[in-house]
């Protein structure tokens, strides 16, 4: 014992230096404790006990850290932890009870980390400073091996997170929808009024609201909606619109999940999963906009029977009473009349402007209104097509056209609704806004991909004079908003069950939508244009082909559900675009594109294309070719195609690019996203495609790119240096997983200087989904030493990018300093994150506007991080005008936001100790900051 205590003070000889009776107070006492401990136990083990017991005092300082790390760890494990937890409980899951406690738990530790640094920092300043230091160390080696502990327990968990509760009977769609402002008419506040007290009445499971098309159902419903919601009458309102004629349930069923930010796993029940989550709802209404027949509720797994879901209520609407009263046994049935004249004049008045009041325009402008019917869609659509016109010779031939219209039978469509949507169509002031309306039509029922929109107007050349991918986007989308502004296409919808679509690199609304029976006259009109086109079930192809109808279509969209393979081969010598949708990869016949040579535009969906139709030979006229998620593995074929210009593959199980792809010296578009099977892509493809401006390869994790350095003749992979290649790359999408695959010497994507769009990713997350929208983004997760020096070959991407996300990175503590000495006047997202060496983010380089885009500003893990800016000695706060979200989490040595003077400015605990200007902020998140002690 005694040569213990000599060691200890030999150890520390400024001990006795203090002048302090206390300490050696305290001394006495620790020697009394570990003697007392140490007398307890066999002579044989003294040793090992007592060297513990001075080890707490000597490891003070690394028990304190390893406790703190631990408590990292056990943080990092929580947040994974709670990932899955969150996940489950979207979809209806049950959380097992023993991690609910881990995590409870788990909180607690986390929690307490700060009170314990405290206790550690009033230690420091203690009189009794050994007898502290000693309890705390012990305490710190304890609890951290009993958090090393906790740690492995969540790793035992596995995937024993969660559990599916067994179901016991068999949901339909959600939205939370946005709604405009319903227009206030009397003929519709008291069906309005109806609707709210039936929805109140618990007796009350299912409401009907029927009427012609285009009468206001679904206005009336979405008011309903907005309504229930402000009004608390239900906790969830889910709206469902567009229910086709001919309803597919995994779609909606597949919307429903995509809300819930999930997917269905492989031969899951789901109607059953779908019901789960609805029912974690207590009380909850589903409006099913506008079917066509009998829809069993069941098999899409909505709860209707009182004894199933008392809470869920169901609103259904539809343009035939019969369908709601006898088909669906709705409860209460409510008519939606047309509009009354005095109403239809004022909604009329409202749309086309004042010029209609005047004394020479009135009366014809009444009779013009007349002839809409009260039908909200037909008023409000040939009101916009007459807005603004004063020259009353357009008013009465526009009534002429009205009056003489040729009837046309089209199902389900009023006469007069034809004839005022047929002139909307006619006032339309160019050919390419006319055949973009009736392409539309073609494209499908509900949402309309401005994406695929856009490949099959380049492919049909329907802009005429434009061969540019960029110019073409800036002409789609300023036919589309024409095309709005008539009411003849509408905003998309908010339930969008493709919401993964990654276009919002070219346009902000990824869809639009069409109204039904806007879509139905269109339809009709398109049957007699010059270029005819036709919508059918695959089921009807064989007989259809033996008709002139078929011989004479130009567009063709073909939707094959619960069909195994095409019988035969299409037989359309005048065919031009054809689109074909299947459900579950349909099998085409070799020769199934032998008597389609004049095709232009080839769409397949969910195809088996085994080996390539030999068919393909004959395409010499192919410009757009899609094969989305579909079964791929022979293309030879593709070389054959010279005209080609847009190749989608997106989404296919391809392995490998065929080398005639360097065929392929006109192609503008290469859409590899998400090919998550692609390794190879043959030495010099991508050099070849000289003419190439969009080139997408987001998602393709498996590219198996050859590293930069390898003499030509020893690689057989491209390499990402075949880049620079194309001058004319316009937008460029690409993950790359390994530093070591980009030139050393190189800035390859830095050369690309025509780039105006990019989204480009290099780190071990470089597949991970960017959910911020914005045109240039770029991701950076190093972890390596040489980061600084890779960092810097991004110089040029940087000053134009909107989203920075950098991580790991190891090499500099002004990093953002060497990254940009210019400024940031384009950035509107920043993340940083696990970049131990970060000390600030400088701005001495920067002018006040360096940030004043910036709206997203997210610093996480940087242990070394004291303040979030540093200015210059004499420097002037940065404003930030349109900042919305400041995240400052586990920052252990920030002290505040701004720092003054070159030497890291005056120490300060709080956090804004200057002035910091955010008029927009609207979420603040602060954790973990031990450092801070005052906002």
């Amino acid at each position: 014992m005694k040569y213990l205590f000599l060691h200890l003070c030999c150890s520390l000889p400024f001990l006795f230096s203090l002048n302090s009776r206390l300490l050696l107070e305290e001394m006495v006492e620790i020697c009394i404790s570990v003697v007392g401990e140490v007398a307890a136990k066999v002579t044989g083990c003294l040793l090992d006990p007592i060297t513990r017991q001075f080890g707490y005092l000597f490891n003070y300082r690394r028990n304190i850290t390893d406790l703190n790390q631990q408590i990292h760890s056990l943080d990092r494990a929580r947040e994974r932890l709670q990932i899955d937890v969150d996940a489950a409980n979207r979809l209806g899951d049950e959380i097992y009870l023993h991690v609910q406690e881990w995590l409870t738990s788990a909180e607690g530790i986390i929690q307490n980390r700060d009170d314990f640094n405290e206790d550690e920092k009033k230690a420091s300043k203690s009189c009794f400073y050994f007898k502290s230091r000693y309890r705390l160390s012990k305490r710190a080696k304890r609890d951290a091996v009993e958090i090393a502990a906790k740690i492995n327990e969540a790793r035992d968990f596995g995937d024993r997170v969660f559990y599916r509760p067994h179901p016991t009977s068999v949901l339909p769609f959600i939205s939370s929808s946005s709604f405009k402002d319903y227009e206030a008419l009397e003929s519709r506040e008291s069906t309005f009024n109806q609707i709210m007290e039936a929805l109140r009445n618990e007796a009350i499971r299912m409401i009907g609201v029927w009427g012609m098309g285009g009468v206001g159902k679904t206005t009336l419903v979405k008011q309903v909606a907005k309504e229930s919601e402000e009004q608390n009458l239900f906790q969830k309102v889910i709206i469902v619109l567009d229910i086709t004629e001919k309803p597919d349930i995994s779609e909606i069923q597949g919307r429903i999940a995509s809300q819930f930010g999930s997917k269905f796993e492989v031969d899951e029940d789901r109607a059953a999963r779908v019901r789960q989550v609805l029912k974690k709802v207590e009380k909850i209404l589903v409006i099913l906009d506008d079917i066509w027949g009998k829809l069993d509720l069941g098999k899409i797994g909505i709860p209707h029977d009182e004894d199933d879901h008392k809470g869920c209520k169901v609103l259904l609407t539809s343009r035939k009473l019969p369908v709601l009263s006898k088909e669906m046994g709705t409860q209460k049935q409510f008519c939606l009349q047309h509009l009354s004249e005095p109403e239809a004049w004022n909604l009329f008045t409202k749309i086309a402007g004042d010029s209609v009041e005047s004394h020479e325009l009135r009366p014809t402008a009444v009779d013009v209104a007349k002839e809409c019917a009260g039908l909200p869609v037909a008023i409000v659509t040939v009101a916009k097509a007459l807005r603004g016109e004063k020259d009353l010779a357009i008013w009465r031939n526009a009534l002429e056209e009205l009056k003489t219209s040729t009837p046309v039978d089209i199902g389900e469509v009023n006469e007069k609704v034809y004839s005022c949507l047929q002139l909307s169509y006619h006032h339309l002031k160019s050919d390419e806004a006319k055949s973009l309306f009736l392409l539309c039509s073609l494209v499908g029922d509900g949402d309309i991909s401005m994406y695929c929109l856009l490949q099959y107007a380049m492919g049909l050349n329907l802009f005429k004079g434009l061969y540019s991918w960029e110019k073409a986007v800036d002409r789609l989308i300023t036919l589309v908003k024409n095309l709005k502004v008539s009411s003849l296409l509408l905003d998309n919808r908010t339930d969008t069950y493709n919401h993964m679509d990654g276009r919002n690199l070219f346009f902000d609304e990824a869809f639009v939508r069409m109204h039904d029976v806007v879509r139905d006259v269109a339809r009709s009109i398109a049957s007699k244009d010059p270029h005819p086109f036709v919508v059918k079930e695959g089921v009807e192809l064989q007989e259809w082909q033996r008709t002139d109808e078929c011989r004479n279509c130009n567009r063709m969209s073909l939707m094959c559900r619960n069909m195994d393979e095409l019988a035969q081969g299409l037989v359309c010598p005048q065919l031009e675009l054809f689109l074909l949708n299947s459900s579950n990869y349909l099998k085409i016949p070799d020769d199934f594109f032998l008597d389609t040579k004049q095709l232009r535009v080839l769409d397949l969906c969910r195809v088996s294309l085994a080996l390539s139709p030999s068919s393909f030979y004959f395409l010499s006229n192919l410009q757009t070719l899609c094969l989305y998620q579909c079964k791929l593995k022979d293309l030879a074929v593709i070389g054959k195609l010279k005209r080609l210009q847009i190749l989608n593959l997106a989404w296919s199980n391809i392995k490998r690019l065929p080398k005639e792809m360097m065929e392929l010296s006109d192609l503008r578009v290469l859409d590899l996203q998400y090919c998550h099977r692609l390794q190879v892509i043959p030495r010099n493809v991508i050099s070849s495609l000289s003419q190439l401006e969009y080139l997408s390869m987001y998602g393709c994790s498996g590219i198996k790119w050859d590293p930069e350095g390898i003499n030509s003749g020893e690689r057989n992979n491209a390499c990402l240096s075949e880049l620079k290649n194309l001058s004319g790359l316009r937008t460029l999408e690409v993950g790359v997983s390994h530093l070591s695959l980009l030139p050393k010497d190189d800035a390859v994507f830095d050369n690309l200087i025509n780039l105006t769009r990019y989204s480009i990713s290099i780190g071990s997350n470089s597949s991970i989904w960017i959910e911020y929208k914005a045109t240039r983004r770029l991701l950076l997760e190093l972890n390596e030493v040489e980061s600084l020096q890779k960092v810097k070959s991004f110089s040029n991407l940087l000053k134009k990018s909107q989203y920075v996300h950098l991580g790991r990175l190891k090499d500099t503590k002004d990093v953002v300093y060497e990254l940009d000495k210019d400024s940031f006047e384009e950035l509107e997202y920043l993340r940083i994150y696990s970049s131990p060496a970060i000390h600030s983010i400088p701005c001495n380089a920067f002018a006040k506007e360096s940030f004043v885009n910036l709206r997203i500003l997210s610093l996480k893990d940087c242990e070394r991080l004291k303040y979030v800016f540093s200015l210059p000695p004499n420097g002037r706060e940065s404003d930030f005008p349109q900042l919305q979200s400041l995240s400052l989490q586990r920052l252990n040595q920030l002290t505040s936001f701004y720092s003054i003077g070159s030497n890291g400015g005056q120490e300060s605990t709080t956090l804004f100790n200057q002035k910091a200007a955010f008029p927009a902020l609207e979420y603040l998140d602060i954790f973990s900051l031990p450092d801070v002690k005052a906002l």
